[in-house]
């Protein structure tokens, strides 16, 4: 396996303080991985600024936020919003007259679309136009959040931009085959990205996921060189996803979910924060563990690498509270149902033959296959049946944790950060949760 930059020991430095500017790069929309880093920034007394992706009207053109969104997005911020629309990718961009690649698609069906062909000349004419209208956007935002850090303070990014898949009818059918059929509804991934459709949706991904944290170092250039010619500090953090170590057979072991469409998007996005970390710029991608959240529930089985956690617990240091959690997953089950039964089900899925074959790090990102499919979505069906409520499932009560858990690791890491990419482990993860309740 390729060497990989794992975070091992709870961070203990902390260079953000009363008065310091906390910048959320991405709107807050319910409750995600961010939302754990904006605990830390409140509890030591930053400033919290976020930005806005901004509205549509009724001619799908981009607005600003009214003064009731304002008002309602701030409330839930905590925080002020700069009210510059930052809305990324290029799927309803195109120039003055020109139909947008949404449109460009809008023909295909469930039929057609392997078949069917973009103008690849007049795609890429609506790419410069989003990027320019990004770029522009970025650059007026920039230089409002400029007037708000006072000189010699610190200021933390937060990167959250992420996703870019096309609104399309037919897209909706697709991956429901590709991330929920097996059997006769399987579909390989690799017929999307071979796909036209595919390919503009990695395009898209790649704008929204990757080139954003890149608009964000660039556009903020100003405001570090100023910040750190009278005595501050500048970092930037991002979420990524690249597999994570989870414990298997008594050890951590890389694995993953397969496919992860994005994959390509999130290692452009490493690039750029390594490309950044050699001009001297701290900027690092932290690969989050997989969580259960309205992005991520229509990858069935990404949830499965959730329950192994509880063997963590126990094995870091875990004792009442540890214990407690067991109860609490347990409280969730049929009666009659052991939780225990259910972590031998998932060490039998991830020593299947076929698991194992998809914890291979260098082939990352890996189309699914047939046999995936069937092993995966199978063993997640069977589990979310031994549950009392499917709306009430295990994997809900540990991605909370989860999210608690990488806040404070992400948050002291970039007091004095290791690298430009580094990993989030079940092993840290388990450790700062018994820190934090022990």
């Amino acid at each position: 396996m390729t060497e990989i930059t794992s975070l091992r020991d709870i961070p203990q430095k902390n260079i953000f303080r009363k008065g310091d500017t906390f910048v959320l790069f991405g709107e807050l929309f319910g409750r995600g991985y961010v939302n754990g880093l904006l605990d830390e920034a409140r509890k030591v007394g930053m400033n919290i600024v976020g930005m806005t992706v901004g509205r549509r009207d009724e001619n799908m053109a981009l607005r600003p936020l009214n003064a009731e969104e304002l008002a309602e997005a701030e409330a839930n911020l905590g925080g002020r919003i700069i009210n510059v629309p930052l809305m990324a990718g290029f799927d309803l961009d195109a120039p003055a007259g020109e139909p947008t690649p949404t449109a460009l698609l809008a023909d295909m069906t469930l039929k057609s679309w392997q078949e069917d062909k973009l103008d690849w000349a007049q795609i890429e004419r609506c790419r410069e136009a989003g990027v320019a209208r990004f770029s522009a956007s970025v650059a007026k935002a920039m230089a409002e959040l400029d007037n708000l850090i006072p000189d010699g303070s610190n200021v933390y990014f937060a990167h959250t931009m992420a996703g870019g898949i096309p609104k399309v009818k037919v897209f909706l059918a697709i991956a429901n085959r590709i991330y929920k059929g097996r059997g006769e509804r399987f579909m390989s991934s690799r017929a999307l990205l071979d796909s036209d459709l595919g390919k503009l949706i990695l395009m898209n991904f790649d704008e929204v996921t990757a080139n954003t944290l890149q608009h964000l170092i660039d556009g903020s250039a100003a405001i570090r060189a100023r910040i750190e010619k009278t005595g501050g500090q500048v970092r930037y953090s991002a979420y990524g996803y690249h597999g994570t170590e989870i414990l298997i057979d008594g050890k951590y072991q890389w694995q993953t979910y397969s496919n992860y469409t994005q994959g390509l998007a999130k290692m452009r996005l490493e690039n750029v924060a390594k490309a950044a970390w050699d001009k001297g710029i701290k900027a690092t991608v932290f690969n989050c563990p997989e969580i259960r959240t309205n992005s991520s529930d229509i990858f069935v089985g990404v949830e499965l690498s959730l329950f192994p956690l509880l063997d963590a617990l126990k094995k870091e240091g875990g004792s009442a509270w540890a214990e407690e959690q067991w109860k609490i997953c347990q409280g969730l089950l049929e009666d009659g149902v052991s939780l225990q039964d259910l972590l031998d089900r998932i060490a039998a899925y991830n020593g299947d033959a076929t698991s194992v074959q998809f914890r291979n790090f260098a082939a990352w990102p890996m189309d699914n296959t047939p046999e995936l499919a069937d092993v995966m979505i199978g063993t997640s069906d069977d589990i979310t049946k031994l549950h009392k409520d499917r709306k009430e499932l295990i994997t809900d009560h540990l991605s909370s944790l989860v999210l608690e858990g990488t806040g404070p690791l992400m948050f002291h890491t970039m007091s004095e950060p290791p690298a430009p990419v580094v990993w989030l482990n079940h092993d840290i993860i388990a450790r700062q949760l018994n820190s934090a309740h022990n």
